[in-house]
């Protein structure tokens, strides 16, 4: 096996001296930092070119600059994808956003790890687990979701809160270590929000 197909594979693989992962790492580094310069009013080329670095995208994506990731086909999102300044995906592993995903500023996805033995991390040896976030998911500033985590659909994970284990479906989950701390009801679309 290659060292990508390891990664692919989620089998502990050589990102850091590997010469094939490195140059797809560095193409991608150069088109985000591409991207992150294009002047803001030029919104369609903007559009055109996020999904040139994304390996599926709805329609409608929109990411505000600066934004980085290692190697973008892996990074799937779906319809009415929005996500504020700051974002970071290390997608080694795959990440999978739905539909009407929301992402507040400064969040960051990392599919990938290091073992906890100092001897093999020493070697450069790295996994990557998927990271799978649903539909109307709404996360909040600064969040980091870290590997392997599957945040179900209609979530809403406040800010600050570090994922590392999955979210069920119909949450309000906040914290470090993030957990949830009730259901989303019915009632939610019957309150009033201005004060």
């Amino acid at each position: 096996m290659t060292e990508k197909d390891k990664m692919l594979h989620q089998k502990l693989y050589d990102a850091n001296y590997d010469p094939d992962l490195e140059r797809e790492r560095i193409r991608c580094k150069s088109l985000c930092q591409t991207y992150n310069n294009l002047p803001i009013e030029k919104v369609d080329e903007r559009h055109a070119f996020i999904k040139s670095i994304l390996g599926e995208t709805g329609k409608h994506v929109h990411i505000e600059p600066d934004f980085w990731c290692d190697y973008g086909y892996r990074i799937k999102v779906g319809e009415n994808f929005y996500a504020n300044h700051g974002l970071i995906i290390l997608d080694a592993g795959g990440v999978t956003f739905g539909h009407d995903v929301f992402l507040a500023p400064s969040c960051g996805f990392h599919t990938s790890g290091h073992p906890i033995d100092f001897e093999r991390r020493n070697q450069g040896l790295e996994y990557a687990y998927p990271i799978v976030v649903g539909d109307n998911v709404w996360i909040g500033a600064g969040v980091q979701v870290m590997p392997g985590v599957t945040i179900g659909s209609n979530a809403v994970i406040g800010g600050g809160s570090v994922v590392v284990k999955d979210i069920p479906s119909n949450s309000v989950a906040v914290g470090n270590p993030c957990r949830v701390i009730r259901r989303i009801t019915e009632e939610e679309g019957k309150r009033s929000w201005d004060r």
